[in-house]
């Protein structure tokens, strides 16, 4: 599952990327991003996107884990079949978070693309009012089959899209799960991994600490 990712990038830079015609918040660079964290999420409305903050972690709970999803298993829930149609997003990042277990000791470390760009991760989101009747944002990343690069730590990744593929996950003419699961494929391209600091464990540590590279032998952090 991924758990843990940074989005450290400037607004400019990210906007440029995703084609951005409006921000709807205060953005600022995140370092480590965790479960029921706000996040940033590019969503699409009248052929505008948008860039918003969304909790992450899908409400109302329709599966087993609500920050990560599959799309073939939300679309057996037959209440969920209009999510895939009509509240797709697209959630940037540049780094996913994993621990690296050698023997019986482990250590954070980073995984970035080349050159350390940016990237967006496919994803579903939900909007209601709960009964004070504010209302309630929250989005999941959907997943893929782990490549060579993360089957270390997992069987599944984020589904990483191109530039192409965001253009048609977007697309609210493009409906079904059937049309929809060839855009999320497993990502190909050359990734980087390397030791970071053992704090990114701790949820309130948001700092660009967290995404420098650390020398291993202080990267190791406990016995398992």
């Amino acid at each position: 599952m991924c758990r843990r990712y940074s989005m450290s990038t400037g607004l400019e830079e990210l906007n440029d990327y995703f084609g951005i015609s409006r921000v709807m918040y205060y953005f600022k660079s995140r370092y480590n991003i965790s479960p029921t964290q706000s996040v940033p999420v590019v969503t699409q409305e009248g052929g505008e996107r948008i860039l918003d903050e969304y909790r992450w972690g899908l409400v109302p709970y329709w599966g087993k884990d609500a920050v990560n999803a599959d799309l073939v298993t939300v679309d057996q829930n037959p209440t969920y079949r209009r999510t895939i149609d009509t509240r797709r997003c697209i959630i940037p990042c540049n780094g996913l978070y994993y621990w690296r277990i050698v023997g019986k000791r482990s250590y954070a470390v980073r995984t970035v693309v080349e050159n350390n760009r940016i990237f967006g991760m496919a994803g579903l989101y939900e909007t209601w009012n709960d009964a004070r009747g504010v209302e309630m944002r929250t989005c999941t990343v959907l997943m893929t089959e782990a490549n060579e690069s993360i089957r270390e730590f997992d069987t599944r990744m984020p589904a990483i899209l191109s530039k192409e593929n965001m253009e048609r996950w977007l697309n609210p003419d493009v409906k079904g799960v059937h049309s929809l699961q060839p855009l999320l494929k497993t990502y190909r391209g050359p990734m980087r991994i390397y030791p970071v600091t053992p704090l990114i464990a701790d949820d309130s540590n948001d700092r660009q600490q967290c995404i420098e590279e650390m020398d291993l032998k202080l990267a190791w952090v406990k016995n398992i």
